[in-house]
């Protein structure tokens, strides 16, 4: 089964961002080619995305995720907040604060407060980032009925080494406990399978596919739909291997 793929559209007035909240509310869930993605970007930052290299650099420098109850080691990130509200319709980037989830949504690492080091001052200012944020707003507000919303980065970074696999999502098939989430594909070195799982409530398979290419897109109503990732492994032995995303997550303050 393949997620809705947006094909041979053109950008205008908004006809794009109208196709993807049609098909979200109708089938919950879409993937986005990394070319319509990029031009999509690029409108609404009035400037070309995708050719910022420091955008992609900035997965090199993240930290080792220190709160893995599996006791993996694979598994590295940063984490930054946003927030917008009827004073600031722009996302305004929060002071440093812990990630937390609920047992109810993630049973391996949930009921914590987790620390992660913050995200990098060059790509909270890339123009690639700040399009980001606004797509998503301009897709779910709508949906939403609302522009208040709180908004978590997660820059991921999961290796496989050593003929180990690495887990993009080690606490399974799972919500987040938000309104709606995008992942955003940075880059793929050496591995195979990650390939990205959709279910609906009733647990049953409804979509599969896997962002290859930077910019590549999956876009989740969390009240509607589970996700997931397989395991990645490397192709090639004792060369470096790993799969980069960006995760943003969207919840609804008022």
């Amino acid at each position: 089964m393949n997620a809705i793929e947006l094909k041979d559209l053109k950008i205008s007035d908004n006809i794009e961002l109208d196709f993807i909240i049609e098909e979200l509310r109708e089938k919950d869930f879409l993937s986005l080619s990394s070319s319509k993605a990029i031009n999509l970007l690029s409108t609404i930052a009035k400037t070309a995305i995708g050719e910022d290299p420091s955008f992609v650099d900035s997965w090199n420098t993240l930290e080792e995720d220190q709160y893995m109850a599996d006791g993996g080691r694979y598994r590295k990130r940063r984490h930054s907040v946003f927030q917008t509200t009827k004073q600031s319709p722009k996302p305004q980037l929060m002071p440093h604060q812990p990630h937390y989830q609920t047992e109810d949504y993630n049973q391996l690492n949930g009921g914590v407060e987790r620390y992660f080091a913050p995200i990098t001052p060059d790509l909270i200012e890339s123009p690639s980032l700040m399009a980001l944020l606004d797509f998503g707003q301009q897709i779910f507000s709508p949906m939403a009925g609302s522009n208040q919303w709180y908004i978590e980065l997660h820059q991921f970074r999961i290796e496989a080494r050593d003929g180990q696999k690495g887990n993009p999502t080690p606490e399974g098939v799972h919500r987040d406990g938000v309104d709606f989430v995008i992942v955003v594909m940075i880059n793929r070195v050496n591995i195979d399978s990650g390939a990205t799982t959709i279910y609906n409530l009733d647990n049953e398979l409804v979509g599969e596919f896997t962002l290859l290419d930077t910019f590549d897109m999956a876009i989740v109503n969390d009240h509607k739909v589970y996700h997931g990732v397989t395991p990645i492994t490397q192709k090639v032995a004792a060369q470096e291997a790993y799969r980069d995303v960006l995760v943003i997550t969207y919840k609804k303050t008022s």
